[in-house]
């Protein structure tokens, strides 16, 4: 199914409602489309900027150097591509690394820049608390995720999540937002950091939906719920729905 550096989907254009999961060489693809089969969401995996296009939604999964992703995103034409599927009003999912990567930037083994969806920047873990004791880099296992202080009401990608659930994470890295768009927290080594966001129809999640039981499927669950309620299923619908979306919101 899937071929580090690209895949069958630039052969051929599926007809027909679905999501795209995009595909630049660095993403647990297997457990991504996975869950997607388990809520009922059409997917294919793909590289090609054309297929994401015309794609009802998309997921921008990702595991890896910050750096290297936006390298392998541009050298696929796919940092036109996902800007021009957000500029459509048309719903995408980033998950870890896919979540980093729509900030401005990452100081990642050197600066680099990011896709500039969300103004902020990616910072490491500092690897010791406020009482000076170490703490393990990388953040990996369950942890909890809560509301920020002072956020009212739920965001509807959040439909049927307990407040203080627990989901799981694998990061050295999280995201510094200069913008109110945290819909979670979550606290590590004391410090607590934005765990997912919300900026029009993009979502993104610093842990794995997919990974997290039960309740990170019904995060793919709401995501389907978005994309149906939006109407974009197919091309023309798919587009005319998006532009309406955009104006509204």
């Amino acid at each position: 199914m899937h071929r580090r550096g690209g895949v069958s989907s630039k052969m051929i254009e599926p007809a027909g409602g679905y999501i795209a999961v995009i595909d630049y060489g660095m993403s647990n693809l297997f457990s991504v489309m996975q869950a997607c089969a388990g809520v009922g969401l059409k997917a294919v995996i793909t590289s090609d900027p054309r297929v994401l296009s015309n794609a009802a939604g998309a997921i921008l999964p990702g595991v890896g150097a910050f750096g290297y992703a936006m390298t392998e995103l541009e050298a696929r034409g796919l940092v036109s591509g996902i800007k021009s599927f957000i500029a459509q009003g048309k719903p995408l999912m980033g998950i870890c690394l896919g979540m980093q990567l729509l900030l401005d930037s990452s100081d990642e083994f050197g600066a680099s820049r990011g896709l500039g969806i969300v103004r902020g920047a990616v910072r490491r873990f500092p690897g010791v608390d406020a009482a000076g004791q170490k703490v393990r880099i990388p953040h990996v296992g369950w942890s909890r995720v809560f509301l920020p202080e002072g956020k009212t009401g739920v965001d509807p990608i959040l439909n049927g999540i307990p407040d203080r659930g627990y989901m799981y994470f694998v990061h050295s890295y999280y995201v510094q937002t200069q913008e109110n768009v945290s819909i979670l927290q979550s606290v590590y080594g004391g410090a607590a950091f934005c765990s997912a966001l919300r900026k029009g129809a993009v979502t993104a999640f610093q842990f794995h939906p997919e990974k997290s039981a039960g309740m990170g499927l019904r995060i793919y669950r709401n995501f389907k719920d978005e994309i149906v309620k939006g109407g974009l299923h197919g091309r023309e619908e798919g587009r005319d729905q998006a532009v309406q979306s955009s104006a509204g919101g």
